[in-house]
Protein backbone atom coordinates (compact mmCIF):
# COMPACT_ATOMS: atom_id res chain seq x y z
CA UNK A 1 0.00 0.00 0.00
CA UNK A 2 1.52 3.41 -0.88
CA UNK A 3 0.43 6.00 1.42
CA UNK A 4 0.42 9.97 1.20
CA UNK A 5 0.01 12.46 3.58
CA UNK A 6 -2.28 15.98 3.40
CA UNK A 7 -1.72 18.82 5.92
CA UNK A 8 -3.99 21.20 6.92
CA UNK A 9 -2.76 24.26 8.58
CA UNK A 10 -5.52 26.52 9.35
CA UNK A 11 -5.96 29.86 11.35
CA UNK A 12 -7.30 27.27 14.94
CA UNK A 13 -4.88 24.37 14.44
CA UNK A 14 -3.17 21.83 12.05
CA UNK A 15 -4.34 18.48 11.06
CA UNK A 16 -3.08 15.60 9.12
CA UNK A 17 -4.68 13.05 7.05
CA UNK A 18 -2.79 9.66 6.37
CA UNK A 19 -4.36 7.79 3.53
CA UNK A 20 -3.92 5.34 0.52
CA UNK A 21 -2.72 6.83 -2.62
CA UNK A 22 -5.03 4.19 -4.71
CA UNK A 23 -7.84 4.25 -2.80
CA UNK A 24 -7.84 7.54 -0.69
CA UNK A 25 -8.89 4.91 2.54
CA UNK A 26 -7.85 6.45 5.69
CA UNK A 27 -4.82 4.98 7.85
CA UNK A 28 -4.24 7.61 10.39
CA UNK A 29 -4.49 11.23 11.23
CA UNK A 30 -3.68 13.79 14.10
CA UNK A 31 -4.21 17.29 15.14
CA UNK A 32 -2.56 20.30 17.41
CA UNK A 33 -3.72 23.95 18.28
CA UNK A 34 -2.60 26.80 16.92
CA UNK A 35 -2.48 30.27 19.05
CA UNK A 36 -5.66 32.62 18.88
CA UNK A 37 -4.99 35.85 17.29
CA UNK A 38 -4.77 37.41 13.78
CA UNK A 39 -0.78 38.01 14.15
CA UNK A 40 0.86 34.75 14.72
CA UNK A 41 4.85 34.10 15.05
CA UNK A 42 5.34 31.37 12.01
CA UNK A 43 7.19 29.38 14.57
CA UNK A 44 3.92 28.57 16.13
CA UNK A 45 3.04 27.10 12.70
CA UNK A 46 6.49 24.91 12.82
CA UNK A 47 6.19 23.31 16.46
CA UNK A 48 2.71 22.51 15.29
CA UNK A 49 3.65 20.74 12.38
CA UNK A 50 6.06 18.71 13.44
CA UNK A 51 3.91 17.58 16.84
CA UNK A 52 1.53 15.99 14.20
CA UNK A 53 3.96 14.83 11.44
CA UNK A 54 6.28 12.86 14.89
CA UNK A 55 5.04 9.48 14.07
CA UNK A 56 2.80 9.64 11.32
CA UNK A 57 4.40 9.67 8.53
CA UNK A 58 5.80 5.70 8.34
CA UNK A 59 5.40 4.50 4.66
CA UNK A 60 4.23 7.91 3.69
CA UNK A 61 5.50 8.48 -0.31
CA UNK A 62 4.27 12.39 -0.69
CA UNK A 63 3.02 14.65 1.34
CA UNK A 64 1.45 18.32 0.43
CA UNK A 65 0.10 21.06 2.45
CA UNK A 66 -3.00 22.95 2.05
CA UNK A 67 -3.15 26.25 4.68
CA UNK A 68 -4.68 29.69 5.28
CA UNK A 69 -5.34 32.03 2.69
CA UNK A 70 -3.47 35.46 2.45
CA UNK A 71 -1.31 35.69 5.16
CA UNK A 72 1.63 37.94 4.80
CA UNK A 73 5.19 35.67 5.90
CA UNK A 74 8.38 38.44 5.34
CA UNK A 75 11.81 37.30 5.32
CA UNK A 76 15.11 38.92 5.04
CA UNK A 77 17.49 38.17 2.63
CA UNK A 78 18.74 35.08 5.20
CA UNK A 79 15.11 33.36 5.24
CA UNK A 80 14.88 34.32 8.49
CA UNK A 81 11.11 35.96 9.76
CA UNK A 82 11.06 39.97 10.10
CA UNK A 83 8.02 39.93 11.85
CA UNK A 84 4.80 38.10 13.41
CA UNK A 85 2.72 37.03 10.35
CA UNK A 86 -0.03 38.59 9.41
CA UNK A 87 -3.30 36.77 8.87
CA UNK A 88 -6.20 36.85 6.88
CA UNK A 89 -8.64 38.22 9.18
CA UNK A 90 -6.38 41.07 10.57
CA UNK A 91 -7.81 43.77 9.42
CA UNK A 92 -5.55 46.71 10.31
CA UNK A 93 -4.72 47.11 6.46
CA UNK A 94 -8.40 48.58 5.31
CA UNK A 95 -7.22 51.56 4.61
CA UNK A 96 -4.35 50.64 2.82
CA UNK A 97 -6.37 48.56 0.77
CA UNK A 98 -8.46 51.76 -0.55
CA UNK A 99 -5.14 53.86 -1.18
CA UNK A 100 -3.98 50.95 -3.04
CA UNK A 101 -7.09 50.58 -4.93
CA UNK A 102 -7.14 54.05 -5.85
CA UNK A 103 -3.80 54.01 -6.80
CA UNK A 104 -3.95 51.99 -9.58
CA UNK A 105 -7.22 53.85 -11.03
CA UNK A 106 -10.07 51.92 -9.25
CA UNK A 107 -12.08 48.28 -8.82
CA UNK A 108 -11.91 47.91 -12.43
CA UNK A 109 -8.63 48.49 -12.51
CA UNK A 110 -7.66 45.78 -10.32
CA UNK A 111 -10.34 43.55 -11.98
CA UNK A 112 -8.38 43.24 -14.76
CA UNK A 113 -5.21 43.34 -13.33
CA UNK A 114 -5.60 39.87 -11.07
CA UNK A 115 -9.29 38.85 -11.12
CA UNK A 116 -9.93 40.53 -7.44
CA UNK A 117 -10.24 43.63 -5.98
CA UNK A 118 -8.02 43.70 -2.82
CA UNK A 119 -9.23 44.00 0.36
CA UNK A 120 -7.87 43.83 3.95
CA UNK A 121 -7.64 39.77 4.01
CA UNK A 122 -5.25 40.32 0.82
CA UNK A 123 -1.25 39.91 1.32
CA UNK A 124 -0.68 43.20 -0.61
CA UNK A 125 -2.68 45.36 1.34
CA UNK A 126 -0.67 43.82 4.30
CA UNK A 127 2.65 44.49 2.45
CA UNK A 128 1.79 47.80 2.47
CA UNK A 129 1.03 48.12 5.68
CA UNK A 130 3.97 47.52 6.34
CA UNK A 131 5.62 49.48 4.79
CA UNK A 132 3.61 52.32 5.90
CA UNK A 133 3.78 51.33 9.49
CA UNK A 134 7.14 49.54 9.86
CA UNK A 135 9.29 50.90 7.08
CA UNK A 136 12.52 49.19 8.78
CA UNK A 137 10.84 45.75 8.21
CA UNK A 138 9.38 46.93 5.22
CA UNK A 139 13.03 47.41 3.88
CA UNK A 140 14.75 44.41 5.57
CA UNK A 141 12.01 42.40 3.37
CA UNK A 142 13.34 39.88 0.71
CA UNK A 143 11.66 37.29 0.14
CA UNK A 144 7.23 36.96 0.83
CA UNK A 145 5.58 33.50 1.33
CA UNK A 146 2.29 32.36 2.33
CA UNK A 147 1.80 30.09 5.65
CA UNK A 148 1.64 27.10 3.41
CA UNK A 149 4.60 28.19 0.85
CA UNK A 150 6.71 29.04 3.88
CA UNK A 151 5.87 25.69 5.19
CA UNK A 152 6.70 23.09 2.69
CA UNK A 153 9.79 25.37 2.11
CA UNK A 154 11.11 24.16 5.68
CA UNK A 155 9.87 20.73 4.72
CA UNK A 156 12.26 20.51 1.74
CA UNK A 157 15.13 22.00 3.61
CA UNK A 158 15.07 26.04 2.70
CA UNK A 159 16.08 25.24 -0.88
CA UNK A 160 17.37 27.75 -3.48
CA UNK A 161 14.13 28.78 -4.55
CA UNK A 162 10.47 28.40 -2.96
CA UNK A 163 7.22 27.07 -4.47
CA UNK A 164 3.66 27.68 -4.21
CA UNK A 165 0.63 27.16 -7.07
CA UNK A 166 -1.76 28.68 -8.56
CA UNK A 167 -4.62 28.60 -6.06
CA UNK A 168 -2.65 29.99 -3.26
CA UNK A 169 -1.01 32.68 -5.75
CA UNK A 170 -4.18 34.12 -6.54
CA UNK A 171 -5.29 35.33 -3.62
CA UNK A 172 -2.18 37.89 -3.01
CA UNK A 173 -3.17 40.40 -5.00
CA UNK A 174 -0.12 40.47 -7.38
CA UNK A 175 -0.59 37.05 -9.13
CA UNK A 176 -2.83 37.14 -11.81
CA UNK A 177 -5.01 34.23 -12.76
CA UNK A 178 -5.72 35.59 -15.67
CA UNK A 179 -2.34 35.99 -17.49
CA UNK A 180 -0.86 33.24 -15.19
CA UNK A 181 1.99 35.60 -14.31
CA UNK A 182 3.03 37.69 -11.48
CA UNK A 183 2.52 41.38 -11.27
CA UNK A 184 5.48 42.58 -9.75
CA UNK A 185 4.67 46.23 -10.34
CA UNK A 186 2.47 45.36 -7.87
CA UNK A 187 3.95 43.78 -5.17
CA UNK A 188 6.41 46.85 -5.62
CA UNK A 189 3.45 49.49 -5.43
CA UNK A 190 2.55 48.18 -1.88
CA UNK A 191 6.23 47.25 -0.60
CA UNK A 192 8.11 49.92 -1.81
CA UNK A 193 10.49 47.77 -3.24
CA UNK A 194 11.15 44.49 -5.58
CA UNK A 195 11.21 41.04 -3.29
CA UNK A 196 11.75 37.52 -4.18
CA UNK A 197 8.49 35.48 -4.48
CA UNK A 198 7.45 31.90 -4.87
CA UNK A 199 7.96 30.10 -8.45
CA UNK A 200 4.41 28.79 -9.34
CA UNK A 201 4.13 25.36 -9.74
CA UNK A 202 2.03 23.08 -11.55
CA UNK A 203 -0.86 21.80 -10.19
CA UNK A 204 0.80 17.96 -9.60
CA UNK A 205 4.49 19.09 -9.96
CA UNK A 206 6.97 17.72 -6.96
CA UNK A 207 8.67 20.78 -5.23
CA UNK A 208 11.13 18.51 -3.01
CA UNK A 209 11.76 16.29 -0.84
CA UNK A 210 12.05 15.99 2.60
CA UNK A 211 14.60 13.66 4.76
CA UNK A 212 13.90 10.17 3.93
CA UNK A 213 12.58 10.73 0.34
CA UNK A 214 9.22 11.73 1.01
CA UNK A 215 8.37 14.09 -2.02
CA UNK A 216 6.55 17.55 -1.60
CA UNK A 217 3.45 18.84 -3.94
CA UNK A 218 2.74 22.16 -4.27
CA UNK A 219 0.29 22.74 -2.20
CA UNK A 220 -2.68 25.09 -2.32
CA UNK A 221 -5.08 27.63 -0.30
CA UNK A 222 -7.39 25.84 2.23
CA UNK A 223 -10.28 27.06 0.00
CA UNK A 224 -8.94 25.13 -2.93
CA UNK A 225 -8.09 22.18 -1.06
CA UNK A 226 -11.67 21.50 0.15
CA UNK A 227 -12.28 22.01 -3.27
CA UNK A 228 -10.28 18.69 -4.22
CA UNK A 229 -11.01 17.01 -1.65
CA UNK A 230 -14.40 17.45 -1.64
CA UNK A 231 -14.47 16.44 -5.06
CA UNK A 232 -16.51 19.83 -6.62
CA UNK A 233 -17.95 19.32 -9.79
CA UNK A 234 -19.97 21.66 -12.36
CA UNK A 235 -23.03 22.85 -10.69
CA UNK A 236 -21.72 22.43 -7.16
CA UNK A 237 -21.51 25.74 -5.01
CA UNK A 238 -19.49 24.82 -1.77
CA UNK A 239 -20.26 27.25 1.58
CA UNK A 240 -17.48 25.94 3.81
CA UNK A 241 -18.44 27.61 7.20
CA UNK A 242 -15.17 27.43 9.33
CA UNK A 243 -13.69 30.70 11.21
CA UNK A 244 -14.64 32.61 8.26
CA UNK A 245 -17.27 31.04 5.74
CA UNK A 246 -17.30 31.11 2.17
CA UNK A 247 -18.71 30.14 -1.07
CA UNK A 248 -16.60 28.84 -4.05
CA UNK A 249 -17.48 26.85 -7.06
CA UNK A 250 -15.40 25.34 -9.85
CA UNK A 251 -15.12 27.50 -13.01
CA UNK A 252 -13.56 26.99 -16.34
CA UNK A 253 -13.53 31.21 -16.59
CA UNK A 254 -11.92 33.46 -14.70
CA UNK A 255 -14.16 35.48 -12.49
CA UNK A 256 -13.35 39.75 -13.14
CA UNK A 257 -15.77 41.26 -10.33
CA UNK A 258 -15.13 45.06 -10.01
CA UNK A 259 -17.66 45.27 -7.14
CA UNK A 260 -15.04 43.46 -5.37
CA UNK A 261 -17.68 40.90 -4.13
CA UNK A 262 -16.02 37.91 -6.28
CA UNK A 263 -12.41 37.12 -5.58
CA UNK A 264 -11.30 35.74 -9.20
CA UNK A 265 -9.34 33.11 -7.60
CA UNK A 266 -7.85 29.68 -9.15
CA UNK A 267 -8.07 26.58 -7.99
CA UNK A 268 -5.82 23.75 -7.50
CA UNK A 269 -6.05 21.81 -10.46
CA UNK A 270 -5.25 24.76 -13.73
CA UNK A 271 -9.27 25.76 -13.23
CA UNK A 272 -10.30 28.74 -11.71
CA UNK A 273 -12.54 29.07 -8.15
CA UNK A 274 -14.70 32.24 -8.20
CA UNK A 275 -15.03 32.87 -4.30
CA UNK A 276 -17.32 34.84 -2.07
CA UNK A 277 -15.73 34.98 1.91
CA UNK A 278 -16.93 36.21 5.25
CA UNK A 279 -15.55 36.91 7.70
CA UNK A 280 -17.35 35.66 10.56
CA UNK A 281 -19.05 31.76 10.43
CA UNK A 282 -18.88 29.23 12.93
CA UNK A 283 -17.27 31.36 15.61
CA UNK A 284 -20.82 33.41 15.01
CA UNK A 285 -22.46 30.51 16.98
CA UNK A 286 -19.93 29.58 19.47
CA UNK A 287 -20.54 33.32 20.49
CA UNK A 288 -24.18 33.03 20.67
CA UNK A 289 -23.81 29.50 22.57
CA UNK A 290 -21.97 30.73 25.19
CA UNK A 291 -23.63 33.99 25.59
CA UNK A 292 -27.30 31.46 26.29
CA UNK A 293 -25.05 29.49 28.35
CA UNK A 294 -25.80 26.08 26.18
CA UNK A 295 -23.47 23.91 23.93
CA UNK A 296 -23.47 23.95 19.93
CA UNK A 297 -26.05 20.94 20.80
CA UNK A 298 -29.00 22.86 22.62
CA UNK A 299 -28.19 26.32 20.65
CA UNK A 300 -29.05 23.98 17.74
CA UNK A 301 -32.34 22.49 19.33
CA UNK A 302 -33.49 26.11 20.48
CA UNK A 303 -32.88 27.84 17.33
CA UNK A 304 -35.34 24.66 15.59
CA UNK A 305 -37.68 25.47 18.28
CA UNK A 306 -38.21 28.79 16.49
CA UNK A 307 -39.82 29.97 13.57
CA UNK A 308 -38.20 30.96 10.50
CA UNK A 309 -37.38 34.57 10.44
CA UNK A 310 -36.90 34.16 14.62
CA UNK A 311 -40.21 35.97 15.48
CA UNK A 312 -38.58 39.35 13.24
CA UNK A 313 -35.44 39.26 15.07
CA UNK A 314 -31.99 39.52 12.84
CA UNK A 315 -28.99 39.66 13.25
CA UNK A 316 -26.27 41.07 11.22
CA UNK A 317 -23.07 39.10 12.73
CA UNK A 318 -20.82 41.57 11.94
CA UNK A 319 -18.58 40.08 15.24
CA UNK A 320 -15.10 40.66 13.71
CA UNK A 321 -15.84 43.13 10.86
CA UNK A 322 -16.51 42.17 7.57
CA UNK A 323 -14.94 41.04 4.74
CA UNK A 324 -18.20 40.83 2.08
CA UNK A 325 -19.41 43.20 2.22
CA UNK A 326 -16.57 45.04 2.73
CA UNK A 327 -16.74 46.50 6.19
CA UNK A 328 -13.67 45.98 8.21
CA UNK A 329 -15.08 48.50 11.05
CA UNK A 330 -18.08 47.19 11.56
CA UNK A 331 -19.71 45.54 14.47
CA UNK A 332 -22.37 43.17 14.83
CA UNK A 333 -26.44 44.50 15.62
CA UNK A 334 -29.59 42.53 16.44
CA UNK A 335 -32.45 44.51 14.57
CA UNK A 336 -36.09 44.13 15.10
CA UNK A 337 -35.86 43.65 18.96
CA UNK A 338 -39.31 43.29 20.75
CA UNK A 339 -40.73 42.03 23.98
CA UNK A 340 -42.56 39.38 22.26
CA UNK A 341 -39.56 38.06 20.61
CA UNK A 342 -37.05 38.41 23.10
CA UNK A 343 -36.70 35.00 23.74
CA UNK A 344 -33.27 32.32 23.75
CA UNK A 345 -34.95 30.59 20.82
CA UNK A 346 -35.39 33.68 18.32
CA UNK A 347 -31.82 34.84 18.94
CA UNK A 348 -30.54 30.76 18.86
CA UNK A 349 -32.14 30.78 15.41
CA UNK A 350 -31.17 34.95 14.36
CA UNK A 351 -27.69 33.32 15.05
CA UNK A 352 -27.94 30.46 12.51
CA UNK A 353 -30.05 32.80 9.86
CA UNK A 354 -27.59 35.76 10.07
CA UNK A 355 -24.23 33.55 9.69
CA UNK A 356 -25.84 31.97 6.30
CA UNK A 357 -27.46 35.29 5.55
CA UNK A 358 -24.52 36.63 4.12
CA UNK A 359 -23.56 33.46 2.27
CA UNK A 360 -26.86 33.27 0.63
CA UNK A 361 -26.20 36.83 -0.39
CA UNK A 362 -22.30 35.13 -1.82
CA UNK A 363 -24.06 32.90 -3.14
CA UNK A 364 -25.74 35.40 -5.42
CA UNK A 365 -22.92 37.06 -6.08
CA UNK A 366 -21.80 34.17 -7.73
CA UNK A 367 -24.79 33.89 -9.85
CA UNK A 368 -23.90 36.86 -11.21
CA UNK A 369 -20.48 36.23 -12.18
CA UNK A 370 -22.12 33.30 -14.45
CA UNK A 371 -22.03 30.48 -11.52
CA UNK A 372 -25.02 28.19 -12.15
CA UNK A 373 -25.91 26.03 -8.59
CA UNK A 374 -27.78 22.39 -9.17
CA UNK A 375 -27.27 22.34 -5.37
CA UNK A 376 -25.06 23.72 -2.12
CA UNK A 377 -22.92 21.28 -0.23
CA UNK A 378 -22.15 22.80 3.20
CA UNK A 379 -18.88 21.52 4.90
CA UNK A 380 -16.79 22.66 7.72
CA UNK A 381 -17.42 22.86 11.63
CA UNK A 382 -20.59 24.48 11.31
CA UNK A 383 -22.06 22.39 8.99
CA UNK A 384 -22.26 19.26 11.37
CA UNK A 385 -24.81 21.45 13.56
CA UNK A 386 -27.84 20.11 13.52
CA UNK A 387 -29.69 23.33 13.19
CA UNK A 388 -27.49 24.26 9.84
CA UNK A 389 -28.74 22.55 7.32
CA UNK A 390 -32.59 22.64 7.67
CA UNK A 391 -31.84 26.56 8.14
CA UNK A 392 -29.72 26.76 5.00
CA UNK A 393 -33.18 24.86 3.08
CA UNK A 394 -35.17 28.40 3.72
CA UNK A 395 -32.33 30.65 2.43
CA UNK A 396 -31.23 28.80 -0.68
CA UNK A 397 -33.19 27.66 -3.68
CA UNK A 398 -31.82 24.73 -4.61
CA UNK A 399 -30.95 21.11 -2.73
CA UNK A 400 -28.68 22.36 0.60
CA UNK A 401 -26.32 18.41 0.93
CA UNK A 402 -24.14 18.62 4.17
CA UNK A 403 -21.59 15.67 3.25
CA UNK A 404 -20.22 13.13 6.14
CA UNK A 405 -18.27 15.46 8.48
CA UNK A 406 -14.76 15.07 7.04
CA UNK A 407 -11.08 16.79 7.21
CA UNK A 408 -11.68 18.13 3.33
CA UNK A 409 -8.83 20.58 3.28
CA UNK A 410 -6.38 17.78 4.39
CA UNK A 411 -8.17 15.50 2.21
CA UNK A 412 -7.88 17.35 -0.93
CA UNK A 413 -3.80 17.95 -0.22
CA UNK A 414 -3.64 14.44 0.06
CA UNK A 415 -5.23 13.96 -3.07
CA UNK A 416 -2.75 16.26 -3.89
CA UNK A 417 -0.03 14.33 -3.00
CA UNK A 418 -1.50 10.81 -4.80
CA UNK A 419 -1.54 13.12 -8.13
CA UNK A 420 1.83 14.22 -7.79
CA UNK A 421 2.93 10.35 -7.36
CA UNK A 422 0.91 9.16 -10.00
CA UNK A 423 1.04 12.13 -11.99
CA UNK A 424 -1.39 12.12 -15.29
CA UNK A 425 -3.73 15.35 -16.44
CA UNK A 426 -6.73 14.56 -13.34
CA UNK A 427 -6.08 13.84 -10.11
CA UNK A 428 -7.15 10.46 -8.90
CA UNK A 429 -11.01 9.67 -8.74
CA UNK A 430 -10.71 8.19 -4.96
CA UNK A 431 -14.05 6.40 -4.23
CA UNK A 432 -16.21 7.30 -0.93
CA UNK A 433 -13.54 7.90 1.97
CA UNK A 434 -15.67 9.06 4.58
CA UNK A 435 -18.30 6.65 6.77
CA UNK A 436 -21.44 7.99 7.07
CA UNK A 437 -24.09 8.98 3.99
CA UNK A 438 -24.60 12.74 3.56
CA UNK A 439 -27.72 14.40 4.81
CA UNK A 440 -29.98 16.01 2.11
CA UNK A 441 -32.89 19.40 2.60
CA UNK A 442 -35.14 19.97 0.00
CA UNK A 443 -35.26 23.67 -0.62
CA UNK A 444 -38.23 25.66 1.14
CA UNK A 445 -36.80 29.15 0.71
CA UNK A 446 -38.82 31.90 3.01
CA UNK A 447 -38.24 35.22 1.63
CA UNK A 448 -39.03 37.55 4.41
CA UNK A 449 -35.74 35.95 6.26
CA UNK A 450 -33.62 36.90 3.21
CA UNK A 451 -35.41 40.00 2.99
CA UNK A 452 -35.67 40.91 6.91
CA UNK A 453 -31.72 40.46 6.47
CA UNK A 454 -31.01 42.83 3.46
CA UNK A 455 -33.47 45.53 5.40
CA UNK A 456 -30.93 45.76 8.64
CA UNK A 457 -27.87 45.10 6.42
CA UNK A 458 -29.28 48.81 3.90
CA UNK A 459 -30.24 50.02 7.62
CA UNK A 460 -26.85 50.27 9.20
CA UNK A 461 -24.56 50.21 5.72
CA UNK A 462 -26.79 51.86 2.71
CA UNK A 463 -26.09 49.03 0.44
Amino acid sequence: MTLVAGVDSSTQSVKVVVRDAETGALVREARAAHPDGTEVDPAAWVQALNSVLDGALESVSALAIGGQQHGMVALDGAGEVVRPALLWNDTRSAPDADDLVAELGGPQAWADAVGSVPVAAFTVTKLRWMARMEPENAQRTARVMLPHDYLTWLLAGRPASAATDRGEASGTGYWSPITGGYRTDLLALALGHDAELPRVAGPSEAVGEMPGGIVLGPGTGDNMAAALGIGAGPGDVVVSLGTSGTAFAVSDVPARDPRGLVAGFADATGHFLPLVCTLNAARVLSATASMLAVDLDGLASLALAAEPGAGGLTLLPYLDGERTPNLPWAQGSLHGLTRANMTPANLARAAVEGMLGGLADAVDALVEVGVQPRRVLLVGGAAANPAVGAVAATLFDVPVVVPPAGEYVADGAARQAAWVLAGGAEPPAWAQVRDGHPVEYAPSPVAEVRAAYARARSALYAG
